[in-house]
C-alpha cells in the first residue's frame, strides 16, 4: 500500500511539475534587458516591437510585452506621467464615442466593461492616452488600442510601483 501512496505522489508531483513548466506564461515581466541611451528611472515604448522598458540603469530595463496604438492610431514623442490610479473608473474619449455611440459616459472601476484593468498612469498632453492594465490579456502583443498602452495588470501593478509622477515617457515608432 505504502508503495502504491508513493507512486502515486510522485506521479502527481511529476503532473504539477510538467503543468507549471508547460503553461504558457502571460508576462515578461521581470525579464532584465541590457539597453543603453537613456537614464535610470524612464520608460521607453518601442511600437514596432511592442515593449515598454523601464530603465533601472544607465544600461539594464526591465522588458515588459505590451498592446499599442492599431494602424492609423499609434503615435511618438516624449510625455510624463501625470497621474496615477488604481482601479480606475473610464471615461471613453470622444473619439470612441463617436465610434460607439451607446458606450456610457462613464465605466466604473471593475467592470468587465472598463478596459482599464488594475491600474492606469495617464500621460501629460491633454488627457487622451494612459499606461494601463486591460481586462482582455489576450491583446498583449497587438496592435490594439486607440494609442494608449495596454499592459498586463501584473505587470501594470509592477510598474506603478516603480514610477512616479513626472517620470519621462518615450515612445518610439
Amino acid at each position: 500500500m505504502n508503495r502504491l501512496c508513493s507512486g502515486i505522489g510522485s506521479l502527481c508531483t511529476f503532473a504539477i511539475v510538467c503543468a507549471t513548466l508547460l503553461r504558457p506564461t502571460s508576462s515578461l515581466a521581470g525579464t532584465m534587458v541590457h539597453l543603453s541611451g537613456y537614464p535610470a528611472g524612464t520608460i521607453v515604448i518601442r511600437t514596432s516591437q511592442r515593449r515598454l522598458y523601464y530603465f533601472v540603469s544607465s544600461d539594464t530595463a526591465i522588458q515588459y510585452s505590451v498592446g499599442v496604438g492599431r494602424a492609423g492610431m499609434a503615435w511618438s514623442g516624449t510625455a510624463y506621467i501625470d497621474g496615477k490610479y488604481i482601479k480606475p473608473a473610464w471615461s471613453p474619449p470622444d473619439m470612441i464615442r463617436h465610434e460607439n455611440p451607446r458606450i456610457p459616459n462613464v465605466i466604473a472601476s471593475g467592470s468587465s466593461a472598463n478596459p482599464m484593468g488594475a491600474a492606469a498612469m495617464t500621460l501629460s498632453g491633454g488627457g487622451q492616452y494612459a499606461i494601463h492594465g486591460t481586462n482582455n490579456p489576450g491583446s498583449i502583443g497587438g496592435f490594439v488600442s486607440h494609442g494608449c498602452v495596454r499592459m498586463y495588470n501584473t505587470d501594470i501593478l509592477d510598474l506603478y510601483g516603480r514610477v512616479s509622477l513626472g517620470t519621462r515617457v518615450i515612445v518610439l515608432p
